[in-house]
């Protein structure tokens, strides 16, 4: 090489997420920095809007808050005194989990979920938030679901039949 130093690329390796913008907002700035290369000081205004504009969008630019953590359409919602039981629904599969009503320290929780004529499906333990989600296949069967946070308890009959 004259004059210049080598940049050896990594074996594969990358450190942590890697952020990119969409395509047009890309092709934008690209064309941005291909006409500031001829002054400095408006190259590093355009790094610097671009760097800004990729830490507004993040990782992901959806709600978290709005997925659930089961597939398929909300079927039926239980409240009680101190959680709530959501069951959701597909075609082949009934998924359940409970939510303590005021999230904090950890307690005991469980949600159970069992198909007509099959073994229940349990998961229990200590969380501050939530216990499951537990899933069991349901095509063409009824369910039945129990879910308990500090001791309180609520539970359904056969559904989603």
């Amino acid at each position: 090489m004259t004059g210049g130093f080598a940049v050896r690329p990594s074996a594969g390796r990358t450190r942590g997420p890697v952020r990119t913008a969409p395509a047009p907002v890309r092709a934008y700035l690209r064309g941005l920095l291909a006409r500031a290369r001829v002054h400095p000081v408006a190259y590093t205004v355009v790094l610097t809007l671009a760097a800004g504009l990729l830490a507004l969008a993040g990782p992901g630019t959806g709600t978290a808050g709005a997925v659930s953590v089961c597939q398929g359409r909300p079927a039926r919602t239980v409240s009680f005194a101190t959680g709530e039981l959501r069951l959701y629904r597909t075609r082949h599969y009934a998924c359940a989990l409970v939510l303590a009503k005021r999230p904090g320290a950890p307690r005991p929780m469980k949600v159970t979920l069992q198909p007509r004529g099959g073994r229940a499906a349990v998961v229990s333990g200590r969380s501050g938030r939530q216990a499951g989600p537990v899933t069991v296949h349901a095509l063409n069967r009824c369910v039945r679901a129990t879910a308990s946070v500090s001791g309180r308890s609520a539970a359904t009959g056969w559904i989603l039949c």
